[in-house]
């Protein structure tokens, strides 16, 4: 990849990184791109999380769209998987997804799906890139053929129609928690679960386009545990903030991440006929717990590298109907086209009705070796792995581990860190080895 796509689209501080030039130039050439590979169509529908400058950088990608000579369709808020559905449903060009996702309010992002729903391969990511970087020229429109700017109100409601109709089961008896992490899934969550008979309370669901993930949501889930134990629900749902993952907290606030939530769908398909050749696509980041229980489930276990456009990738390539990230990223390939944090949601909610025990049980399924995580801020990125010193400590944590643990060490696709992971039987000699390792690196390149 180049210089502004990441794992997940583009990202950046909003107005300073991400500015509305730049949102304009990937509204204008993405469009271009991706219209000159389009069949049919001549619409991109373009939707948001609540942060306070997604209303800016639409307006910027509307106004590149249609300076394309393409119909801007504005979806308003809605979950980033309610565009991917939607960008097939409605068979436009294009869906774009305003969004920096699990990130703080002042950050944003752009990301893109193709008209079959899908996030965009690399390839044409590049194309898009390539035009940006080298200010390539582009005929633009005039008169009669520039394009407009028009409104789908009810974008979201339709995609939780869609949900409803497609994985809702009675959940008549269910007391639910749902952290809304103050971002799309606010608006439409808790009403989906009330539909279905759930009772529910709802906590971060207020958002103010400045407190979107602060201190909620996905990654931060204190507030959900002492909220689930408080009013002795049965779980507790925690959302980030463009809605495209889920953990989970059982009834006594204990966290399920996304690996335990896998385990757990994947024996209840298996169990059902439902989990094709009985197979799962995981990340290299899923604890090796995954891949033990799912041994003695006689379930076959594929690993990608992290991002869950590899997960799809994988999941296409063997005919895998479920996969993900141990942070939540779950794909549901018969329901949706991207992870999706609600289809998780609707499905963990589906199987804890109808087996009839409580959700520790069910996480019971899979137990977790010891894995001690740290991310260290680095100036560069690039030929991080090209340092003698920082191999040689990796090495040497490796050797320290033997064949009972393993060590990882990737750049984020998002943000100016090298993450550090362990895992094995001895957290404490984890935590020594990853600080170790960390401080190797911020010597280096911090």
């Amino acid at each position: 990849m180049g210089n502004l796509f990441g794992t997940d689209g583009v990202r950046g501080v909003a107005n300073i990184e991400l500015t509305p030039e730049l949102a304009f130039q990937l509204g204008f050439k993405g469009a271009y791109v991706l219209n000159k590979k389009n069949q049919g169509g001549n619409k991109i529908l373009v939707g948001r999380d609540t942060r306070i400058s997604g209303t800016m950088l639409e307006s910027a990608i509307a106004a590149g769209i249609c300076a394309a000579g393409l119909e801007t369709v504005l979806l308003g808020v809605i979950p980033t998987p309610g565009v991917a559905y939607l960008t097939k449903k409605e068979d436009a060009v294009a869906g774009i997804v305003i969004s920096a996702s699990h990130n703080p309010a002042e950050d944003n992002g752009i990301k893109f799906f193709g008209s079959n729903g899908y996030k965009l391969p690399d390839a044409v990511e590049d194309e898009i890139e390539e035009l940006i970087l080298k200010q390539g020229e582009i005929n633009r429109v005039t008169g009669r053929n520039v394009g407009i700017v028009s409104r789908m109100p009810n974008a979201a409601e339709i995609y939780a129609e869609y949900l409803v109709e497609q994985i809702g089961s009675d959940l008549s008896g269910l007391k639910i928690v749902v952290d809304g992490a103050n971002g799309a899934a606010s608006l439409i969550a808790p009403g989906i679960f009330k539909k279905l008979g759930a009772d529910v309370i709802s906590i971060n669901c207020a958002p103010n386009g400045l407190n979107i993930n602060a201190d909620c949501g996905s990654t931060h889930t204190e507030s959900l545990s002492r909220a689930v134990v408080y009013h002795k629900a049965d779980i507790g749902l925690a959302f980030d903030g463009d809605a495209d993952r889920l953990m989970a907290v059982d009834e006594k606030g204990v966290l399920l991440d996304g690996d335990k939530t896998m385990v757990i769908c994947a024996n209840h398909l298996k169990k059902n006929g439902e989990l094709f050749e009985n197979k799962l696509v995981v990340t290299i980041m899923s604890n090796m717990g995954l891949k033990i229980a799912m041994e003695k489930a006689g379930i076959q276990v594929l690993s990608t590298k992290v991002g869950d456009r590899y997960v799809l990738e994988k999941m296409l390539e063997t005919g895998a109907v479920l996969g993900g990230e141990q942070s939540g990223h779950i794909i549901f390939s018969n329901i949706n086209t991207t992870g999706d944090g609600l289809v998780t949601a609707l499905y963990l909610l589906t199987v804890l009705q109808k087996e009839g025990v409580v959700l520790s049980d069910l996480a019971a399924q899979m137990q977790h070796l010891p894995q001690v995580m740290k991310n260290v801020r680095v100036k560069t990125k690039v030929d991080w792995d090209s340092n003698a010193q920082i191999m040689e400590a990796i090495h040497a944590g490796a050797d320290k581990l033997g064949e009972e643990g393993r060590i990882l060490v990737r750049p984020s696709g998002t943000e100016p860190l090298l993450r550090v992971m362990a895992e094995g039987p001895n957290e404490e000699e984890l935590h020594e080895i990853v600080e170790g390792i960390s401080r190797i690196i911020y010597k280096n390149l911090g």
